[in-house]
């Protein structure tokens, strides 16, 4: 047995070890405080005021006394139902709190929409403690980018990096207001990338777990270099405060909508003039892929650019202009940065054979906003049902025109039992225009397409609803 002299060196080679250790692992961390001191003079806190109108309303039934002036009752009374003693409207200045940053030397400042939207007057404050009041250049609704300007010269301004080299796990800083704290500063990694939300459609958001809170929308995501990746814009929050998800719009794609606010005065996007939506295990089963990938098109709008080249639902999009396209939220933002007027390579997949078209993109028209056709009643009595749980009858004009169809075709879902429809999401009232790949064009017909289908597989199905096409994976009864 060794004794305490003995093992005395060992302690110390093992302190001396770990000594190391937290030495490397301190080393290895990141040190912000040089990125904040450069940069902060670049981050602005941005202030809004809108007038409203606040109506005193009087209780149900209630009247006023008429009391005389130099009644003790007079004042308090005339605090709450107004100046004269009745209802009357009085401005009330609404207030909200936002970041942005200096783009350019003679007073460019790049926010989010959602900051300035609707206010009266814009203050912008610099953090040398200088305010100004900003005008509003230009803003875009679909990627909430807003550009103000400022009259003022030689500010100091941010150096802009490249989103698309982020790794996901990098570190990267955020910089803004918080709850009107000036030049606050939080840091974290990039939790994803190209992350898709609901109803924003044209920017493929970086996630990070970067502290967030009200006040900091607007203001940049800094990378390691000093240069912005990106604009801190929305949170995920089930309590109005920070949760670990923050989401900040790419800065490529914020550039590309300052550029065009600056020289016209608006942004446009291309078009195609499909709907699309993922291709799931289901639906890829169905069309005979290996494994989902791509956006399917699930509806050709008529005299698009799409419809022109010769594209149809059912079809998957996979590339396009040279870039693999994973999934459907992919493909918008590749398509809405697009070059209007200029035709575009689209890569697609069509019954199992790779095709290639030529499409000309088009500006998206700005009443394109995806409007869903009123619901259809449901069907009254209802024979019964064949071996998917569906019994499916004429699609009438009428009918068709509730749902805004293109091209009136197929067959209307009158009833739904329990079966093999039910399980693939297909509902009353839909209309059911492609089966297996192949145009309905009536009940008998559709119901050929089913004796047909192979027991036991996955069929893509094609219906029109209220939200708009939609293909669902049905599988057959059998095997």
């Amino acid at each position: 047995m060794k004794s305490i002299r003995q093992l005395f060196p060992l302690w110390l080679g093992a302190l001396a070890l770990l000594a190391g250790v937290g030495q490397a692992r301190a080393a290895s961390l990141p040190d912000f405080a040089e990125l904040v001191e450069q940069n902060s003079a670049a981050v602005v806190n941005i202030s809004t005021k809108q007038a409203e109108k606040a109506k005193r309303v009087m209780p149900h039934g209630f009247n006023v006394p008429d009391i005389p002036e130099d009644s003790p009752f007079h004042d308090f009374l005339k605090r709450f139902f107004g100046e004269e003693l009745g209802q009357q409207d009085d401005l009330d200045d609404s207030r909200s709190l936002g970041s942005g940053f200096i783009v350019s030397e003679d007073g460019y400042v790049m926010t989010n929409r959602h900051v300035v939207e609707d206010a009266d007057e814009i203050v912008v404050r610099l953090s040398d403690r200088r305010e100004f009041v900003a005008k509003v250049v230009g803003s875009d609704k679909a990627t909430d980018i807003a550009l103000i300007k400022i009259d003022a010269k030689d500010l100091p301004m941010v150096r802009m990096g490249k989103s698309s080299e982020l790794r996901v796990g990098e570190w990267v800083l955020a910089i803004g207001s918080p709850f009107g704290f000036d030049h606050s500063a939080t840091a974290g990694i990039v939790s994803a990338k190209g992350r898709s939300l609901p109803s924003e459609n044209y920017v493929p958001f970086i996630q990070t777990d970067v502290a967030i809170n009200p006040g900091n929308s607007g203001g940049p995501l800094f990378n390691l270099e000093g240069e912005v990746v990106g604009i801190n814009s929305q949170i995920y929050s089930r309590t109005g405060g920070f949760m670990g998800l923050s989401f900040a719009i790419p800065i490529e794609v914020a550039m590309n909508v300052v550029d065009q606010l600056r020289t016209s005065g608006r942004v446009a996007r291309g078009y195609l003039g499909v709907l699309i939506q993922d291709v799931t295990r289901e639906l890829a089963e169905s069309f005979g892929m290996h494994r989902p990938s791509g956006a399917l098109v699930a509806r050709v709008m008529p005299d698009g650019p799409a419809s022109k080249a010769g594209i149809r639902p059912g079809d998957i999009v996979v590339e396009f202009n040279g870039k693999d396209v994973s999934n459907s939220a992919q493909l918008p933002p590749m398509v809405g940065a697009s070059r209007i007027d200029e035709p575009a390579t689209v890569g697609i997949l069509r019954g199992g054979q790779r095709m290639e078209f030529k499409i000309t993109v088009a500006e998206l028209p700005a009443d394109d906003d995806g409007k869903a056709a009123s619901r259809v009643p449901s069907p009254k009595e209802a024979p019964k049902p064949d071996a998917l749980g569906l019994v499916v009858g004429e699609l009438t004009a009428d009918h068709a025109k509730r749902l805004t169809m293109d091209h009136p075709a197929g067959v209307v879902v009158k009833s739904i039992e329990p079966g093999p429809a039910r399980v693939a999401g297909i509902q009353e009232g839909d209309v059911i225009t492609m089966f297996d790949n192949q145009p309905v064009s009536s009940p008998e017909q559709f119901r050929e397409l089913v004796a047909k289908a192979r027991p036991g597989r996955s069929v893509a199905v094609l219906v029109q609803r209220r939200e708009g096409p939609m293909f669902l994976a049905l599988r057959m009864p059998g095997k």
